[in-house]
């Protein structure tokens, strides 16, 4: 929770949090442009500089998804969540102060350091997570990332209310936000124990991954997961670890490459982020009363977490019905059937493309294998992410709501991958997994590796399978 609040909870604001108040931000562009110039822009000079506003946070995110692969095998996964800290105070600090500099490129610059920031923590954070629990919690705490991102894109949603700092006064301060979490994180993550994979497979240490793994389960006998970790070191080393060059020519682990493709491009051109980008515009083009539309956008936000709550098995739906209820009044009744339209997409997104790539991608990845794999995914996660965050602008002004069509689109033919393709994960091991893939790649796990895998079964306290090299 420490984790994926200082990392994934900034993810989501920094999403968010020039959404609500782009009209303010938008009029400081243009003063500032007047004291420099003496004149205002035109729309379509500020409607560029609007969409390069937002497009360079995933432009960012593309950069720290590039270096996170070396990063976490130098520093570890907590050391490279701590030293992604930098990525968000620094930028907190930056557009805190652009008002007073007058300097609307201190906020784009910005932009791009938290665009880091979340590159860096979107493939650092599910790794570190799912190294350090059970196969019993692997699930809940590969979804966690997903859920604090919501959560984070939720509160920037409330911050960014006109009453409360999405004003001319208060925008300064909602930027700055995002380093009290980096700021928090810095403060306790250093209590947490380092990887015990990590410290075990990629530094050889296996008193301090023993250390490590029995402050995690709260009791000393662990020695059936060190045993499962000295195997995987001994076929990886056998084997050798995979760059990501390597991994676009490594055969047994071609489905599983394709697979995370298509999943993280489906999951960011179907259209979530021109939601979360463009959210008050959206309403604004359906009829929705802009002053009203904060409101709205508010309304989404809860059913958004409500939903992704429901996908790990809680189902409060209450609140999030009142809140939809409350944010439609005074809408005019034409634009209520773009509302719900909305909120449906976003609950469907919420129970399943949101949140089930972020542990999926985890499982189908081993040790040797999971730092190149992030990489290429976190990769297409931000260059795609950027598109959409350049270009729906331009979308939207030329085809107007026919651009969701081509969101559509994409919807349908990912889902037809993923019930063609991917297989069930839920309390599956990761042998069974790889078996999985193994028949889909057209190669076969050598039968030693199986009687391994039998004999670590036949252990009296096991807490996680044998995993493959494939």
């Amino acid at each position: 929770l420490a984790a994926a609040f200082g990392s994934a909870f900034q993810y989501g604001y920094n999403i968010a949090v020039v959404n609500t108040p782009h009209k303010v931000l938008k009029s400081f562009y243009n003063e500032t442009y007047f004291d420099r110039y003496g004149k205002f822009m035109d729309e379509s000079l500020m409607l560029l500089l609007w969409s390069v506003t937002v497009s360079m946070f995933p432009l960012g995110g593309l950069l720290g998804a590039l270096i996170v692969g070396p990063l976490v095998d130098r520093c570890g996964r907590k050391g490279t969540l701590l030293i992604n800290n930098i990525f968000a105070i620094i930028p907190a600090i930056l557009m805190g102060s652009s008002k007073a500099a007058k300097s609307y490129e201190m906020i784009i610059l910005s932009r791009v350091m938290v665009g880091i920031c979340a590159g860096i923590a979107y493939s650092a954070l599910p790794m570190y997570l799912g190294e350090l629990g059970p196969p019993n919690l692997r699930g809940t705490l590969g979804t966690m990332t997903e859920v604090f991102v919501i959560v984070g894109v939720f509160i920037a949603q409330i911050f960014s209310l006109q009453a409360i700092l999405g004003n001319p006064e208060g925008w300064p301060v909602l930027l700055a936000i995002t380093g009290i979490p980096a700021a928090l994180q810095l403060l306790s993550l250093p209590f947490f124990p380092e990887s015990p994979r990590y410290m075990l497979i990629q530094k050889g240490d296996e008193d301090r991954a023993r250390k490590a793994l029995r402050e995690l389960r709260g009791w000393d006998h662990v020695e059936d997961e060190i045993e499962e970790m000295r195997l995987e070191d001994q076929a990886e080393k056998a084997e050798g670890r995979l760059s990501v060059i390597n991994l676009f020519t490594f055969k047994p682990l071609r489905w599983q490459l394709i697979s995370i493709i298509v999943l993280m491009a489906g999951q960011q051109l179907s259209g979530i982020n021109a939601i979360n980008y463009y959210a008050d515009t959206i309403y604004t083009t359906a009829g929705v009363n802009p002053m009203h539309s904060q409101y709205v956008t508010v309304g989404a936000g809860i059913l958004n977490i409500v939903m992704t709550v429901v996908s790990v098995g809680h189902f409060p739906y209450l609140e999030a019905a009142t809140t939809v209820k409350e944010a439609g009044h005074e809408v005019p009744e034409l634009s209520y059937l773009s509302i719900i339209c909305v909120f449906s997409y976003i609950a469907g997104h919420s129970t399943g493309p949101s949140p089930v790539p972020s542990v999926v991608r985890t499982e189908i990845f081993l040790q040797s294998s999971r730092p190149a794999a992030l990489m290429v995914d976190g990769a297409v996660h931000w260059l795609t992410n950027f598109i959409i965050g350049l270009v729906f602008p331009f979308t939207q002004e030329g085809i107007g709501a026919y651009s969701f069509i081509i969101f559509a689109a994409i919807c349908l033919f990912t889902a037809i991958y993923i019930h063609v393709v991917i297989p069930e994960t839920k309390g599956q091991t990761f042998v069974e997994i790889n078996q999985t893939f193994a028949k889909r790649n057209k190669v076969e796990i050598p039968e030693k590796k199986k009687e391994e895998t039998m004999d670590f079964h036949s252990c009296p306290h096991p807490t996680s399978a044998k995993e493959t090299n494939f």
